[in-house]
Parts: C-alpha cells; sequence; structure tokens
C-alpha cells in the first residue's frame, strides 16, 4: 500500500483526466455501476481524458500488480468494471462522437454511450446497429458482438466497425482492421474485451431515416402459447426491416416487431399479427428512431439488484413454447428477440462471434431493490432459464453472467475459442485483462 500511496503524485502529474481515491468526494459516484449489488472498493480510479490516460493507467496497474477493471455504460451484470482493491479505468469522459456525414462513418470514442452515437448520427437521418438501452456503452455492447434493431438488415454492431484503436496489456497503442493487424480486428468482432482497451471506434452508418414504427399485443398468459407459435412461424419470413420480439411478465405475454426505414410492409405484416387473437392491450404506432433507442431505458437508474440467464437456440419448437409460458414467473422478465437476416449472411469464420445460426436470443432478467430477495429472484432466473436448456444452441457472451469458464465455452465454438486463446497470447499473455468473461491464454 505504502507504494501505492507514494506513486499517487507521479500518477497525478501525468494525467489530463483525474485520479480518484478513497475519501474523495466523488469516489462513491464514480465505483457505482448499473447493477446494484455491486458494491466493491477500487484502489484507485483513473477518469481517462484520453489516450495517454488510458496508456498511463495500464501501465501503472501493471507496475503495481493491481487489478484492472474497465469502466464505459457499467452495464456487466457483474460489475466487472469495478475492481475490488484494484484499479478502474474509468473512460465515460471519453465519450465523443464525430460524424463524417459523406463516408457514412462515425468515429466513437471507447466511453460512448449508445445514446450518444444515435443521437449524433440521426442528425443526418443515419444510424448503425445499436443495442436498445441508450445509457449501455458502446465499447461493452460492440466488443461482445452487439445486438439491436438495425442488425437483422446491417448485421451486428461489430460487423459495422470497420477500425478499432486499442491500447495494449503492455501499454501500446495499436490500430486494428482488415488490413492493419487483422489477427486483432476479427478477435475483438466478438471477443469481449480480453485483447486491450478499446480507445476509439469506427463505425460504418447507415441511411435508416428517423422513423420507427412499434406493433406489440399483449395477451393473457393461458392464451400465450398459441399466440406465440404464431408469432414465431410469421417472423420466419418477416422482411428485415422488422425484428420480432416477445416479452413475458405481469401475467402477459407481448408480442410483436419493431420495423426501422421507410414504410412498406409493416401495417399488412401488422394484420397478420393480430390475426392471432384479440389481444387485452396494444401499443402500436409511429415513434422516432432516438425515442425507440431510449423507451426501455430503466427509469431506477442505477439503484436496482439485477440478475440475468441467456441463451441462442435454432428453432422455437412447440414444445419450447410450452416452457417459455409454464415457467413465467413474477419477478422476472422473460424477452425473446429474433435474429436472421444479414446477421447470418456474414460468413462464420469472419468473426469471433459464433452464433450467426440462432434464430432467437433468450433473456431471464430480474430486477429487484431488497437485498433480502437475492437468492430467490436469481433462483427464479435460473429456473426459467433451465427451462430452455433443452433447446439452447449457444450463449451470448454479452448475457453471460456467473457461468465462468462454462458459459464461455458456450458462447464460443472449439475452433473459435483455440483461436482466440492464441490471439489472447499474442496480446494479453499475462492475463492481464481478465475481469471480462475470460478467455484465457493457450496452455
Amino acid at each position: 500500500m505504502l507504494v501505492a500511496m507514494t506513486t499517487h503524485p507521479r500518477i497525478r502529474e501525468q494525467l489530463d483526466g483525474q485520479l480518484v481515491l478513497p475519501g474523495d468526494a466523488h469516489y462513491d459516484r464514480a465505483r457505482t455501476v448499473w447493477n446494484a449489488m455491486v458494491d466493491r472498493r477500487p484502489r484507485m480510479i483513473v477518469r481517462c481524458a484520453g489516450v495517454d490516460d488510458v496508456v498511463t493507467a495500464v501501465r501503472t496497474a501493471r507496475e503495481l500488480d493491481l487489478e484492472i477493471g474497465v469502466r464505459c455504460g457499467g452495464h456487466s451484470v457483474l460489475g466487472l468494471a469495478v475492481p475490488a482493491d484494484g484499479l478502474m479505468i474509468d473512460l465515460t469522459p471519453m465519450g465523443a462522437v464525430t460524424i463524417d456525414v459523406e463516408r457514412r462513418r462515425a468515429r466513437v470514442e471507447g466511453g460512448a454511450l449508445l445514446g450518444e452515437l444515435d443521437i449524433a448520427a440521426q442528425r443526418h437521418g443515419l444510424a448503425t446497429t445499436a443495442g436498445n438501452v441508450s445509457h449501455t456503452g458502446v465499447g461493452g455492447l460492440t466488443l461482445g458482438g452487439g445486438m439491436g434493431w438495425l442488425a437483422r438488415q446491417y448485421g451486428l454492431s461489430c460487423d459495422n466497425v470497420t477500425s478499432y484503436q486499442v491500447v495494449t496489456a503492455a501499454g501500446e497503442t495499436v490500430r486494428a482492421s482488415r488490413t492493419e493487424n487483422p489477427d486483432l480486428y476479427w478477435g475483438l468482432r466478438g471477443g469481449g474485451g480480453n485483447f486491450g482497451i478499446v480507445t476509439e471506434f469506427e463505425f460504418q452508418l447507415h441511411p435508416v431515416g428517423t422513423r420507427a414504427y412499434v406493433a406489440e399485443l399483449s395477451y393473457p398468459l393461458e392464451r400465450a402459447a398459441a399466440v406465440l407459435r404464431g408469432w414465431r412461424d410469421l417472423s420466419a419470413d418477416a422482411p428485415r426491416q422488422a425484428t420480432f420480439a416477445v416479452s413475458l411478465g405481469g401475467g402477459l405475454a407481448t408480442v410483436g416487431f419493431v420495423w426501422v426505414g421507410a414504410p412498406a410492409g409493416e401495417e399488412a405484416l401488422l394484420t397478420e399479427l393480430r390475426a392471432l387473437g384479440n389481444p387485452v392491450a396494444e401499443n402500436v404506432g409511429d415513434m422516432s428512431y432516438v425515442d425507440l433507442q431510449r423507451r426501455e431505458d430503466s427509469p431506477e437508474g442505477y439503484s436496482m439488484r439485477r440478475y440475468w440467464k441467456g441463451h441462442y437456440v435454432r428453432a422455437l419448437p412447440d414444445a419450447a413454447v410450452d416452457a417459455l409460458v409454464e415457467h413465467a414467473a413474477d419477478g422476472i422478465g422473460v424477452g425473446l428477440q429474433a435474429y436472421g437476416g444479414a446477421i447470418a449472411e456474414v460468413p462464420d469464420e469472419d468473426s469471433a462471434f459464433s452464433q450467426r445460426d440462432a434464430a432467437f436470443e433468450y433473456v431471464a432478467a430480474a430486477k429487484w431493490a431488497d437485498p433480502a430477495e437475492d437468492a430467490e429472484r436469481m433462483a427464479i432466473a435460473r429456473r426459467s432459464a433451465a427451462a430452455l436448456e433443452p433447446y439452447a444452441s449457444g450463449a451470448y457472451v454479452n448475457a453471460l453472467s456467473d457461468e465462468g469458464s462454462a458459459g464461455v465455452r458456450r458462447a464460443y465454438r472449439p475452433e473459435k475459442l483455440a483461436r482466440l486463446q492464441a490471439l489472447k497470447t499474442a496480446y494479453d499473455p499475462d492475463n492481464a485483462f481478465h475481469l471480462n468473461q475470460n478467455i484465457t491464454p493457450a496452455a
């Protein structure tokens, strides 16, 4: 500890950003993340103003043998950004987004949130695939793959990255693209935060306009199984502008789709959806794309306790539908989102992401306030996910929670995992970046 204390003045002198220590006025706010179950105390937090600060933070952590956590949106359900008695590298001050309208490109700093990217691009009627909660970090989402309402049209978030700027475990800054460090470029497209800290992404943007259309019909659970089967069948042939989704919770099953882009066949699709049965409630109509992207933002902010489990499925047979409905329970929300389209057309060998043949992504998510309910709420989510386990084909690395190495093996096919381990050996042989869904160096 004495070494660390005497190092603080030297670190401050090297930083353009801010060093936050226990006892400082902003320390508790800086270590708070989206899951209120996480209450760890880093030895120091470096709030980085730029790439040089990230380099300084990495080198400091390596010199002092401190665990490294990397914070952007802080949405990891395990709170992996917060290292106990370690060094948190906080990228949130690095949130700039620059749009090149002519080239349809966005340069995004590593600490930007999805909402910042969406708003900047939408000023020009442009967008790229991003997740469904605007205060999610661009970095964490994209490095794991990145699903969103545009993915069936334009691929995952990682499929739209043209280049990365990365600070490695050695404290060096490199670029990765198809022509520069292509091995690293491959691994960053779905391999998570295992290979370095991305300080800048360059994304391809697409002319999607500013309109979105939402169609959601709600049914009581006793009628849900038949409706879900019809929804499943409709989704199989849906246009790419439509992403089908389901949520179960509060005694209801809500089925429908989101359409992004110019009006075309969404009204006809709604007619087919309504033919599945008379809903007890519906939410149908236009909204702006920016409003779509933030409508699932958590109004409780960072005050709630959270836990989730997830699967990919290549199909949704009738037995899986029955299991979904049977295990819908109070205290969790269950969701399905359709894949396919442009996601599946990217060759499997093109990126580390390993689940391009998925038909649907499934997540069981629990959210609660009382710590006394921790065990019960987590058990409910686990039981719900276990009911879908027989139909699962893999897992989304961004939806893993406490599965550990077994979860990593579900996220990546064996040949991909072997290649990722070799890449880890090349770029982070000491596994300095291990507070993630960790890919270990090759033995």
